[in-house]
């Protein structure tokens, strides 16, 4: 890869066989270190403990061997949670079982979770060598980038000053499958690889992380293409409805099998009565209503409800250089973000130098 504009295809990065994510996990020392430690790797997203991409993620990394992994991850959905955080209210860890890493759910946002696992306060390390964020169901691109809590996370990592990848996939309604999900993982696990060794050799870019978009058919792909934010944004539209409640078979309702628990409060409840969930195997959503100051109704305010929905908005820019046209094109993506506004060249060329050490010769 040479340029914003060029692209890879069908190549793997340097001293790099094709991942064998059927592989017994190995026991051996980690061969990207020099000591008998392997490097940590912190494995995040915005969707929950059962999503498979997190799910067939965890899977690959643990069977490649290569680092110890561990999982700390949104108890509920938080896809657009954007980098929000929870303050004033105690946030809860729960230990969660996945092969191979050692994972909790945390009662809070993908940001909440990512500090939370830096912090030293959870784990017995505040240092992984790269966080890893999602895999996320649809994608992140242009101003999504914004709400995205899956992006968040991987921002929060640089904010803290680990290296760290988002990672989404473009899913579409009645075209994509479960098992996209896998096939995402072994289109990305080259270039997650070729991040370990890098990070343990000093040579990953410091200046940025990446954002991956892995297109609708993994299968398909056409390969790696570098790419810049564009203004691509669904349309938000807010509807007037008649009740708090979502309908059934509507997406809050059935996401993943949440459970819903709806609990009427007053600002003199208590927090943990407003804070009750369900059982941690079966996750919960709750939408919290307010019934009037100290608990007492008031006939005289009016209370309306409203439901977000989002809508495509065509995207008039036609760049190829574009996160949104490279991913519609069908190919994977891959776009620095930094954490300031002013180093846009700079960043751009210092993933371009490093995406071309990983894959060279491919114009």
């Amino acid at each position: 890869m040479t340029t914003s504009s060029g692209s890879v295809k069908n190549a793997m990065p340097p001293g790099l066989q094709e991942p064998n994510i059927n592989a017994e996990p190995s026991s051996s020392a980690d061969d990207c270190s020099n000591s008998n430690t392997k490097p940590i790797v912190l494995v995040t997203n915005s969707d929950g403990i059962e999503s498979p991409g997190l799910v067939h993620l965890v899977e690959a990394l643990v069977l490649q061997g290569l680092c110890d992994v561990h999982v700390c991850v949104p108890q509920s959905d938080k896809s657009a949670s954007a980098h929000s955080v929870t303050r004033g209210v105690t946030v809860e860890a729960f230990s969660a079982q996945i092969n191979g890493a050692t994972a909790f759910e945390v009662s809070g946002t993908p940001v909440d979770c990512v500090s939370l696992a830096l912090s030293g306060a959870l784990f017995s390390w505040s240092k992984p060598m790269l966080v890893i964020s999602g895999i996320n169901r649809g994608s992140s691109c242009g101003h999504h980038m914004f709400y995205s809590g899956v992006v968040a996370g991987a921002r929060e990592a640089l904010l803290c000053g680990v290296p760290s990848l988002s990672i989404s996939l473009n899913w579409k309604k009645d075209e994509s499958q479960e098992t996209d999900f896998k096939d995402a993982v072994v289109l990305c696990l080259p270039l997650i690889i070729a991040a370990i060794r890098d990070v343990v050799n000093g040579t990953f870019t410091k200046s940025c992380f990446l954002n991956i978009e892995i297109p609708t058919s993994p299968l398909t792909c056409k390969g790696f293409k570098l790419t810049k934010q564009s203004m691509w944004r669904s349309t938000l539209n807010w509807q007037a409805v008649s009740t708090s409640r979502y309908p059934p078979g509507h997406f809050l309702a059935s996401k993943q099998g949440f459970g819903l628990q709806f609990a009427q409060i007053g600002r003199d409840a208590s927090a943990a009565g407003a804070a009750r969930r369900l059982t941690t195997q079966k996750k919960n959503l709750e939408i919290v209503e307010s019934i009037g100051a100290a608990g007492k109704p008031d006939s005289n305010r009016v209370k309306k409800y409203f439901r977000l929905e989002f809508s495509e908005k065509q995207l008039e820019d036609i760049d190829d250089d574009l996160d949104y046209r490279a991913l519609e094109s069908g190919f994977v993506a891959v776009t620095p973000l930094s954490l300031s506004p002013h180093t846009e060249t700079n960043i751009q060329m210092a993933a371009s130098d490093w995406i071309s050490s990983v894959f060279p010769g491919e114009q």
